[in-house]
């Protein structure tokens, strides 16, 4: 089969391998992939990479595809089953024709969704959702009115999912965006849009807001950090899905303010028992999506699964103007 690995931190040196297809064991299925998104991660990973390698990295955090074999323990899904998914970050992503995966990370796909529309969904829904559901604790059953999240890069990939599921939770919802971002992210559910390149002190208190609720960090922190310290409300949560480089989260102490990471792999990388709920969420996800709840967030589709077309996506993922996602299917 064709995988497509990076050997060293450069994007040019993505190339592509000629290995066996891989069996399934216990709980894996053997997907062959038809699609894949363009994820932030893959290309941190990347640049991640020291020296030369002798053993490609293979990326990719979302895929689509058909299962055409599956472990002795797979009860969930059949052969001829078309999924989707986000993976698992200690194994080889879904750069290649076929891709292990265990049947817990996975969900029939969308049926009503093109292949484009739906892969560009998991991690971004999976992220956004741990976000809100599992470090905010956000309760969609209870009246949330008076609640207020500000999202920082709402127009980003996991922004503009975090977006959709925090207006359907009934909460007030902030997000930055510019240009227009601004009208796509309304669309999506943003009740009020700031500009992250302005004071969001100011534009917060100007919208008659003294302190929000939730604050999402969903871009550098370091650059609203002392915005994010000043606006979040005592008592209330921050979390982010990026590094803090040169803030101090010692200075949310005054307020008692609840800090959450949020690593979307956690799970399937310490093989922990909740990794069932990433299939779970997926499973709603499909739902959602086929009946309109959730609006798909590709706005870049590249045709043709090959080394060239993986390289023109990167590229465009990493020069960091794009609103929603980029998708490669063949």
């Amino acid at each position: 089969m064709k995988t497509y690995g990076f050997v060293d931190s450069n994007l040019d040196s993505l190339t592509e391998i000629i290995k066996d297809v891989p069996e399934p064991k216990n709980q894996d299925v053997l997907v062959k992939i038809a699609g894949v998104s363009i994820n932030p991660v893959d290309i941190a990973t990347r640049k991640k990479i020291s020296g030369q390698l002798t053993d490609p990295k293979v990326v990719g955090f979302d895929g689509y595809g058909e299962i055409v074999k599956k472990g002795s323990d797979v009860t969930k899904f059949e052969i001829g089953d078309t999924v989707f998914f986000a993976g698992d970050y200690s194994r080889e992503g879904s750069y290649q024709e076929f891709e292990l995966i265990d049947q817990r990370l996975i969900a029939k796909a969308p049926r009503k969704l093109s292949i484009e529309e739906s892969v560009s969904m998991p991690l971004i829904t999976l992220t956004a959702s741990e976000l809100l559901y599992e470090k905010l604790n956000i309760d969609t059953n209870a009246d949330n009115s008076n609640k207020t999240v500000l999202i920082i890069n709402g127009a980003g990939g996991v922004g503009s999912v975090a977006v959709q599921l925090a207006h359907l939770a009934g909460l007030r919802v902030i997000a930055t965006a510019t240009g227009e971002k601004v009208e796509w992210i309304k669309k999506l559910g943003a009740d009020l849009v700031i500009d992250h390149h302005q004071d969001l002190i100011k534009q917060v208190r100007d919208l008659g807001i003294k302190y929000v609720d939730y604050i999402l960090g969903l871009s550098d922190n370091d650059p609203h950090w002392g915005e994010i310290v000043e606006l979040i409300k005592p008592f209330g949560s921050f979390a982010t899905i990026t590094n803090l480089r040169e803030s101090n989260v010692s200075d949310l102490k005054s307020k008692s303010v609840n800090f959450n990471w949020e690593w979307m792999f956690t799970k399937a990388f310490y093989n922990l028992e909740s990794m069932s709920t990433q299939g779970e969420y997926l499973e709603k996800l499909a739902d959602d999506l086929d009946s309109g709840i959730i609006k798909s967030t590709t706005t870049k589709v590249i045709k043709g699964f090959d080394l060239e077309s993986l390289k023109e996506a990167t590229k465009i993922v990493e020069a960091g103007h794009m609103k929603g996602k980029v998708v490669v299917v063949k």
